[in-house]
């Protein structure tokens, strides 16, 4: 392909993407595919040749466009959202025409100062204090594993990566029964072990119980373990659930023990100055993360990651062989080492675009519509008495069942709302998952993304109540 192609090919491109976010609602949310139909389609060997553009795209649109499930339609209310936007979109596609590899400082200077700034930006616009510094990373999942990581070096006086965990006595991380399935990964990852991994119980907002926590710590204390790492969660992935920050944060300041922040979905609602008390006891946290990937109309994947000992962080990643050595290391910040990959994405321009465009002030109009949305069908369903919210409602995403009156507790209960979800899902006009809360079968409703209005809320509630009065009977 030469440059006049390219050209011609890219126009063709961008109009592809103008018409497909145009048209996302013709499409349904969920696709419809069985297990094995796209792979089916596709040839068993690689085209020994160079095949014509335009029968590429024409084959995007045949097989690969009907198995893809729209994270950016308007009636995506499953999982938390993944939205993009068009500033991020088209910082993404001078992202990919650079093709920076922004491993170190040297190998594109404008890639780690624009991330050094745009990340102390982040921390003015959620609210954290003086003294935190920022890098970008892919995941939160990769994040959290990064502060584990970064507690058992500290933990260890940096030995761990020197000499193993053996003759280490067990380091013990501690978290609540909500709290996202990546703390376990990451402590089997970090060597410690899952059986050194404590479940906190929650309490009737489903929250982490504070005097339960400090009760775990002095236990193991008491046994001859080491409590390494308390993982907060603000904004659990079940039902939104905010851990009791200030609480915590006190009792990891007395027990000396590393205190991570997982408000991956719930960090971007801290530009909203009524939701930072949540916030409160942060200047005790050790390190914590939030996603713009998830809320804050940014592009998959970007992840910000925040701590108070960047020295830390990187004493516990730092490998510098000979080939990686510039002569502007001392006075740059090379991001490859505040994190586990050497390789790193230029993520920083698609959420600078995203700044930039929508200013703070944007940005925040965005989550306040998103949140009211979610206050007024909670306000709907509870007016309608034929549905239980299951939560609090703390955010944007709304947790509810179908009762009708007299059912009690039991499968019969659960059976019933299984059907609800799958019949909503197959409508193709919107999309939700579900989870547990106390063992109770629970929709979970998240009303994130971008594109949706209103009249797609109201146009939810509609098959929402049409579908369940189908099953009642």
């Amino acid at each position: 392909m030469d440059s006049k192609q390219f050209r011609e090919y890219a126009h063709q491109v961008v109009d592809w993407m103008a018409d497909y976010l145009e048209t996302i609602e013709s499409r349904p949310v969920c696709s419809p595919v069985e297990p094995g139909e796209i792979f089916a389609q596709l040839p068993e060997n690689p085209p020994a040749k160079g095949e014509d553009f335009q029968r590429i795209m024409a084959d995007l649109d045949r097989v690969i466009m009907p198995g893809i499930t729209h994270w950016q339609h308007p009636g995506f209310f499953a999982y938390f959202p993944a939205n993009s936007s068009p500033p991020s979109v088209l910082a993404e596609m001078i992202t990919a025409t650079l093709g920076a590899q922004c491993m170190i400082w040297q190998t594109s200077p404008a890639a780690a100062e624009l991330e050094e700034r745009v990340m102390s930006w982040l921390g003015q616009m959620i609210g954290l204090p003086d003294g935190f510094q920022g890098v970008i990373q892919d995941t939160a999942s990769t994040a959290t594993l990064a502060a584990i990581l970064t507690a058992r070096e500290k933990r260890t006086g940096y030995a761990a990566n020197r000499e193993g965990l053996q003759g280490q006595a067990p380091l013990v991380v501690y978290a609540s029964g909500e709290t996202h399935s990546s703390i376990e990964k990451a402590v089997k990852i970090a060597g410690l072990g899952r059986k050194n991994l404590r479940v906190i119980p929650v309490d009737e907002a489903f929250a982490m119980q504070a005097a339960a926590l400090d009760a775990a710590i002095g236990a193991d204390l008491e046994a001859g373990r080491q409590p390494l790492c308390v993982v907060a969660t603000l904004g659990t992935t079940g039902s939104t659930a905010m851990d009791p920050l200030a609480d915590i944060a006190e009792i990891c300041r007395r027990r000396k023990v590393w205190l991570h922040v997982d408000a991956a979905y719930a960090g971007s609602a801290f530009l909203l100055p009524e939701m930072r008390h949540f916030l409160k006891g942060v200047e005790q946290v050790d390190s914590l993360v939030f996603n713009p990937h998830k809320w804050l109309l940014t592009n998959f994947d970007c992840s910000a990651y925040f701590v108070r000992d960047p020295e830390a962080l990187v004493r516990t990643f730092e490998i510098l062989p000979e080939y990686l050595k510039t002569v502007a290391d001392s006075a740059v910040k090379n991001y490859r080492d505040w994190g586990i990959p050497l390789g790193r994405r230029f993520r920083a321009l698609k959420l600078w675009f995203v700044i930039r465009s929508y200013g703070v002030e944007g940005l925040q109009a965005v989550l306040r519509r998103q949140m009211a949305l979610s206050r007024n069908l909670r306000d709907t369903m509870e007016a309608d008495g034929r549905f239980e919210i299951l939560a609090p409602l703390s955010l944007n995403l709304l947790c509810f069942r179908f009762r009708p009156a007299g059912m009690p507790e039991g499968e019969a209960l659960d059976s019933l709302n299984r059907r609800l979800l799958e019949e909503l899902n197959n409508t193709g006009e919107l999309y939700l998952t579900h989870t547990r809360l106390r063992g109770q079968y629970t929709l979970r409703l998240v009303c994130g993304q971008l594109r949706t209005e209103e009249r797609h809320i109201e146009q939810a509630w509609a098959a929402i109540r049409l579908i369940a009065e189908s099953l009642q009977g």
